[in-house]
């Protein structure tokens, strides 16, 4: 269809027409479908190197634009955010997360940003990070007696990750509850990512086996989280951990508290969301640390100029460790952990020149934006100078957002950057790694970016 807009700027009422996105041939759509189902990061990288950096996917029941195009990108989520609402994508992620932050949408999504939005301060994120410390005192014997063996850092990053946010989340000390809400929230997430990737089978997966095992894992979480909520509401006891601070904050306007169904949500939400995205930036960045050792020193030096002693850091400390702070950022370039964001036009829109239709789903590609021949010198290499002050300064803002960017930026960023700079300088200071030989290192890009195979080090 020819979509025509009128040009008041240059020369009033002149009429011109919008250009469509390069688009897959119809005929491939069956072709284009098993693309996607099968491994659409994968999928969208070749597509990429034929159609460029925006472009559209025809599935035959759904059409899908894809872009890598940073200023495309800021439009999106930050420019003209108002116009483009979370994708289609994450009604599929509510199975499990319920109606959170990461999948609500409009006023409610407001109304719960504006009351989270204080757990997340500085005074709070201090009073965490004693926690933190505690954590890493015992995750480091376990590290000590591992050492001299090999080992999946994915997995370990998964598990300290894990323990550290469910005891910022609960004050959970059993770790037979760790590991139940890590395993039922793995088979969710598998579960999700069907839909996700293929939703028109999506009433077929509600007769399979994995639908049941999700149903049992959903319930799983529900009553360990509900158990969780209701034993503090009824001993009164106040701890510092992030259930109490989202039970007790209070809407300004009305004085209303978060009802338990949403405390749930928020809750596993923040779960999902904070230990799996920071696990694993934090293993991929550990496998580059590993072919790089020249950059390990440098940590080290870093890190033993401002705890000589081995001492577990300060809350300042860590805010001290600027080198440490750039590695963990080109981690995230390279493999950001959230590889890609949904979202769905609400009205027609336009950017240079192209018509964005109503109704389309966009999936903006963080990974290939990062990655980008355009955007970054040797994009391939590891390279952690290009976060030093005077390289950020150069560098237009919104070539990197690891955690997103406009309103609905990651509101728990900050802990994330605390916790993976706490757990790298840590680990550095007191281990090497060497890169296992013919392990298979590869890409999955489910909700996040995963090793598909895990992550083989030998920790020395």
């Amino acid at each position: 269809m020819l979509v025509l807009k009128i040009d008041t700027v240059s020369q009033p009422y002149k009429m011109t027409a919008l250009k469509s996105l390069p688009k897959t041939p119809k005929k491939d759509f069956l072709k284009s479908m098993k693309g996607v189902a099968k491994d659409m990061l994968g999928y969208n990288e070749k597509l990429k190197e034929i159609y460029g950096d925006k472009y559209q996917i025809d599935l035959g029941y759904l059409q899908i634009y894809a872009t890598s195009n940073p200023d495309l990108i800021k439009h999106i989520l930050q420019t003209n955010h108002k116009n483009y609402v979370k994708s289609m994508a994450y009604d599929k992620l509510k199975m499990g997360l319920g109606n959170g932050l990461v999948t609500s949408a409009g006023d409610y999504w407001r109304k719960q940003r504006r009351l989270s939005q204080p757990v997340f301060y500085k005074k709070n994120l201090e009073n965490l990070f004693v926690d933190m410390g505690r954590t890493m005192t015992e995750f480091l014997n376990t590290m000590e007696q591992l050492r001299g063996s090999e080992i999946d850092i994915s997995k370990l990053m998964t598990e300290i990750t894990a323990t550290i946010v469910l005891r910022s989340l609960f004050n959970v000390e059993e770790s037979q509850q760790l590991n139940k809400i890590y395993e039922s929230m793995d088979v969710m997430q598998k579960y999700i990512m069907k839909h996700v990737q293929s939703p028109i089978f999506s009433p077929f997966y509600y007769l399979s086996s994995s639908h049941r095992a999700f149903k049992i894992s959903k319930k799983g979480i529900d009553d360990l989280v509900y158990g969780m909520m209701h034993d503090r509401q009824e001993s009164g006891e106040k701890k510092a951990d992030l259930l109490q601070m989202l039970m007790d904050v209070e809407d300004a306007d009305t004085g209303e508290k978060m009802t338990d169904l949403q405390l749930r949500d928020e809750l596993i939400t923040l779960f999902s969301a904070g230990h799996e995205t920071s696990a694993n930036a934090l293993g991929w960045t550990f496998y580059m640390l590993a072919q790089h050792p020249e950059i390990v020193e440098k940590i080290r030096t870093e890190v033993n100029g401002i705890l000589p002693n081995n001492e577990m850091p300060t809350f300042e400390q860590v805010r001290q460790l600027t080198y440490t702070e750039q590695v963990i950022n080109e981690g995230m370039r390279l493999f950001p952990p959230a590889w890609g964001l949904g979202r769905r036009a609400v009205e027609d829109d336009e950017f240079e020149g192209f018509e964005i239709k109503k109704e389309i789903n966009i999936i903006c590609e963080i990974y290939l934006m990062h990655r980008s021949e355009k955007l970054w010198e040797n994009p391939e290499e590891f390279n952690p100078d290009r976060f030093s002050v005077e390289a950020v300064k150069a560098r237009p803002r919104h070539h990197f957002i690891p955690f997103g960017a406009g309103p609905r930026m990651c509101i728990g960023n900050h802990f994330a950057m605390m916790e993976m700079q706490l757990l790298l300088a840590i680990i550095v200071q007191r281990f090497d790694f060497s890169v296992v030989e013919g392990h298979p290192v590869e890409l999955e890009g489910l909700l996040t970016l995963r090793p598909k195979y895990g992550i083989k080090l030998e920790i020395k």
